[in-house]
Order: structure tokens, then C-alpha cells, then sequence
């Protein structure tokens, strides 16, 4: 009798413990979250910076609803230009986020990795220039690569390189950074790859 009683706790144990292992990991599971950056082109003089500020506010406030972790937002407010990095499992939870936030829906989104981070100094203007390669024509090993060169020439001409972001597959790289002009940075990968950026933006930060 003794002998059964310990088989059936035994047993009964054992469905106990599966069903924790069970509920774990379903609970753990977690889709893999990528970086996108989404590009809202809304034309020359009608954006604003505070006006981005509220409206990343309101991004922020609806975000968790669709799994997403806005990072960063940059605005040229010449070009009427707003960048948003952003971490999600899927595209479209931006698009939705953005729509229920606020209405003001991204005309391109882009799957990208960043590369080597460095601290900003805070001292100079803030750009983003953008390359494009062509879709197939860039791997993130040979734009790591490419950075390093940026790095050893950048002091020479009052640069500092903050981050970039690359699209493999539409061959695009967006490269942040601090300077006193265009000109300087322009200068700087010409130096050290010659790669030059089909554009570059004065941008305003904000998180």
C-alpha cells in the first residue's frame, strides 16, 4: 500500500514539475526583437521639433501595446525629416503604434544593426549622413570596417563619429555624428574609404 501511495505521489510530482517547466517556458518564450529606424518625410518647413517631442511622447505612452521600444528619434526640421530607432519584433507593430499614437504614419521603414557605439560630446552640431549602396552591395562586417577608418581620421578633422545603423539588404548605412560643418564629414570618409554619403542632415536629438 505503502509502495503505491509513493508511485502516485511520485507521479503526481512529476506532472507538477512538467507543468512549471510548461508554464516557464511559454511565460519565458519572447519573439527576437530587431532594430528598425522608420523614415517620415513630411517636406521642408512643416516639421517642427517640439512638435516631434509630443508626438514621441504619445508613441511612448502607446508603445507597449504592440511590443515596441522606441530608442531615439532625430529631426531635420529644414528638410522636414523625422528618424525613430526603434526595437520590435515586427514592422508593422511601428505602424501601429505611430497610428494610434498620433495618425502620422512612416513613408519607409528600414531592418537595420548598429555598429560601435561612442559617448557624444556635446559640444558641436549633430548630423546624420546616409549611404546609399544599393541593395546586395553592403555586408555589416565590411561597413564595421569602413567605421574603423572613419575613426583613425576623424579627429583630424574636428569629427566625432557617434554610431551607425545598416540595411544589408537595401544597401543602406546611416552614420551619426558630431562636427562643425558638412564639409568636415564629407572630408573624413573621402580620407578614409572614400564612401561619400549620398546626403547629409543637421539633425536635433531626443529619446
Amino acid at each position: 500500500m505503502k509502495v503505491c501511495f509513493r508511485m502516485v505521489l511520485f507521479i503526481a510530482s512529476g506532472f507538477v514539475s512538467f507543468g512549471a517547466i510548461a508554464q516557464t517556458t511559454k511565460a519565458g518564450s519572447k519573439k527576437k526583437e530587431t532594430l528598425y529606424i522608420d523614415v517620415h518625410r513630411l517636406g521642408p518647413g512643416n516639421v517642427k521639433y517640439e512638435a516631434v517631442a509630443k508626438a514621441h511622447a504619445k508613441d511612448l505612452a502607446v508603445e507597449k501595446k504592440y511590443g515596441v521600444r522606441f530608442l531615439k528619434y532625430w529631426v531635420d526640421e529644414e528638410q522636414g525629416l523625422v528618424y525613430c530607432l526603434s526595437s520590435t519584433s515586427d514592422s508593422s507593430a511601428i505602424r501601429k503604434t505611430h497610428a494610434e499614437a498620433h495618425g502620422l504614419l512612416p513613408d519607409h521603414i528600414y531592418v537595420v544593426t548598429d555598429g560601435m557605439k561612442s559617448a557624444m560630446k556635446g559640444h558641436k552640431n549633430l548630423y546624420i549622413d546616409v549611404h546609399e549602396l544599393g541593395a546586395g552591395n553592403v555586408k555589416a562586417k565590411d561597413v564595421a570596417a569602413a567605421h574603423k577608418k572613419d575613426l583613425a581620421v576623424e579627429k583630424k578633422y574636428g569629427v566625432n563619429f557617434i554610431n551607425y545603423w545598416v540595411d544589408e539588404k537595401e544597401g543602406v548605412v546611416m552614420c551619426l555624428s558630431e562636427a562643425s560643418d558638412t564639409s568636415a564629414i564629407v572630408k573624413t570618409h573621402k580620407e578614409a574609404h572614400g564612401l561619400l554619403p549620398a546626403y547629409v542632415m543637421k539633425v536635433k536629438e531626443g529619446e
